[in-house]
């Protein structure tokens, strides 16, 4: 996922709901974030929500993936969330994936389908996909849902920006509450940078000190920059030693300290072998499969 699907994690956490809305489910009862703790951090969907809708019943499970663009990796995602949701709660989530703006005549799939070698087993699964580039600006603003005011700069927006994106910042002012304002002036200007490159648009939310001040971005900006040294390690290690085990993969990506990923950066380019890098990152030694396991 791009960086800027990163900053849909808050919103995720904090306006969920107004994500499923976009989707057309508008009978919630309540909501609210489940930990993704599912498996490991490279699996993790974007988010998994809980939400007891009108009628009551039994809660619904949601997983929601945010896109920047239509990519061909979004099927492969959209598969394994459901299966990964199933796995751990023996129940099929429903699976939304949002998004954010067009690339070319590239369209996000909503399919999947799977088959074995030998053709015994197959696996189809289908999803949700939202392109928030086809909903009117207009009934994101009408629909007097907060949560919803972020995402209008990527909404279909009928003439120049400017005065829509004026309303959105009227809106924040008059409803956000004093917890959230500085985060939201933040998020939506990350936003607009995905579709516009016009400096007067990003005052409208306070230019670049209103960013500087929010702790959401800067959490954000750090994750970016582990993330980007973490790619770096990778590449290097894939590029002396071939396809990296998937522990090897899992392990790196766990890892938040940028003072560790910084001195694995420097083993990575003098280390002998993958084995001498596995015994300072303090993994197991890879053992390859017997010759009984490899006829079984």
């Amino acid at each position: 996922m791009q960086e800027y699907d990163r900053t849909s994690k808050w919103l995720i956490q904090h306006h969920g709901d107004s994500i499923l809305r976009l989707a057309g489910v508008d009978d919630l009862v309540s909501w609210r974030p489940l930990q993704a703790e599912l498996v490991q951090p490279r699996q993790l969907p974007d988010g998994l929500i809980e939400a007891v809708r009108a009628g009551g019943g039994e809660p619904d499970l949601f997983v929601l993936e945010l896109a920047t663009y239509p990519d061909a990796r979004i099927a492969r995602q959209a598969l394994r969330d459901a299966a990964l949701v199933y796995l751990d709660r023996e129940r099929l989530p429903e699976v939304l994936v949002l998004v954010l703006h067009p690339k070319g005549r590239q369209r996000a799939a909503a399919s999947a389908e799977l088959a074995s070698p030998r053709g015994w087993t197959s696996l189809r699964a289908t999803w949700r996909v939202v392109e928030l580039w086809t909903i009117p600006a207009e009934d994101l603003l009408a629909s007097g849902d907060l949560g919803l005011i972020p995402w209008v700069p990527l909404s279909r927006i009928d003439g120049p920006p400017e005065p829509i994106l004026r309303r959105c910042r009227e809106r924040i002012d008059q409803a956000a509450p004093e917890s959230e304002r500085e985060n939201l002036l933040a998020v939506i200007q990350v936003l607009i940078g995905l579709r516009y490159d016009d400096e007067r648009l990003f005052r409208i939310f306070g230019g670049e000190g209103s960013m500087i001040e929010s702790p959401v971005l800067q959490r954000l900006l750090a994750k970016f920059e582990r993330r980007g040294m973490t790619r770096g390690l990778t590449k290097i290690l894939e590029s002396r030693f071939g396809v990296l085990p998937d522990d090897v993969i899992a392990s790196l990506a766990a890892i938040q300290d940028e003072a560790t990923l910084d001195r694995l950066l420097d083993l990575a380019t003098q280390c002998p072998d993958l084995e001498a890098f596995r015994a300072q990152v303090a993994l197991p030694p890879s053992e390859p499969a017997s010759p009984e396991e490899g006829a079984s």
